[in-house]
């Protein structure tokens, strides 16, 4: 399949459909970066500024995952249909469909970090490198961590958060202003959130399908399918160069990260002072020096 620079368009996935953009030009010896974005079931938008590589001269590709933004929308399917088997399997279909299977970077933020470790660990042949951004290494031990980091709320906002936990009513607006204070501290501590960030925000917002049956009403409250999964038994697996990235008040906090270090070979751990959950709009001048010294290491 050709791809012309800077395009847009659909990929058939089996009878659903992907979206997808490229940035840059797919013709080109410098690997594709190809962004996987987390969730479950967010979108694209929030990183739409690393198209900034494109300019440095690597391609950039960004997806919507399926249920959500531009892709198909799927609301009559079971909990046993939102797997992460399924997710790794429409990434194949992506890398595959555009032409950049044989020569690609991956870069997953969250939930698209542990996903693209898990595709990393089959030791596909293109792949050039890897960047894990803001991801658990498991939900067991983000869960555990979730519980610290609650526990250092004002004491009244986290006893919202549970009574309405309690009573089933986490769609109530007293849930969400008071969820509001754990964003603002360990997801995005740009106030106001910058456009990119509330775009995705509202795409799962406005279709919660895929985040409320795999995660659940919160960042904090995992109450999904995903609960207790885990990427830690395929780290050791994983044989390129992994550049993993965090933030000093990140809702990844470094327990839930440290396995990435811990158990990838060639790996190497950049934390952003001044960070939460997403250092590429929170720190956005040395979150790109940082990839591009990453990405210009490749070639060597």
């Amino acid at each position: 399949m050709a791809v012309a620079p800077d395009a847009k368009g659909w990929l058939p996935y089996h009878e659903f459909r992907t979206w997808y953009r490229v940035t840059g030009s797919l013709d080109t010896p410098a690997p594709a970066v190809v962004t996987i974005h987390g969730g479950p079931g967010s979108s694209h938008d929030y990183l739409l500024g690393l198209c900034s590589l494109a300019a440095a001269g690597w391609p950039v590709v960004h997806y919507d995952q399926l249920g959500n933004g531009g892709s198909t929308h799927v609301s009559d399917r079971g909990t046993e249909f939102w797997t992460p088997r399924l997710f790794l399997d429409e990434l194949d279909n992506l890398l595959h469909g555009l032409g950049v299977a044989g020569n690609y970077v991956l870069f997953g933020q969250s939930w698209g970090g542990m996903l693209a470790a898990c595709h990393a660990a089959d030791r596909p042949s293109g792949l050039r490198g890897l960047v894990i951004a803001n991801a658990p290494a498991s939900y067991v031990l983000w869960r555990q961590e979730m519980a610290v980091l609650r526990a250092a709320l004002p004491p009244d906002v986290d006893a919202t958060l549970r009574r309405h936990e309690a009573a089933g009513t986490t769609d109530s607006d007293e849930y969400r202003r008071a969820m509001r204070v754990f964003y603002d501290r360990h997801v995005c501590r740009i106030v106001p959130w910058p456009p990119d960030y509330l775009a995705s925000f509202l795409e799962t917002s406005n279709d919660p399908t895929v985040y409320s049956v795999m995660n659940g009403p919160s960042e904090f409250h995992v109450t999904g399918t995903l609960r207790d999964w885990s990427v830690i038994d395929r780290l050791a697996d994983i044989a390129v160069p992994t550049l993993v990235i965090s933030g000093r008040y990140d809702e990844a906090t470094p327990t839930a990260v440290r396995p990435y270090q811990e158990h990838i070979p060639d790996v190497r751990w950049e934390i952003f002072p001044e960070s939460s959950h997403l250092p590429h709009l929170e720190e956005p001048e040395r979150f790109h020096r940082v990839l591009v010294d990453f990405l210009h290491g490749l070639r060597g």
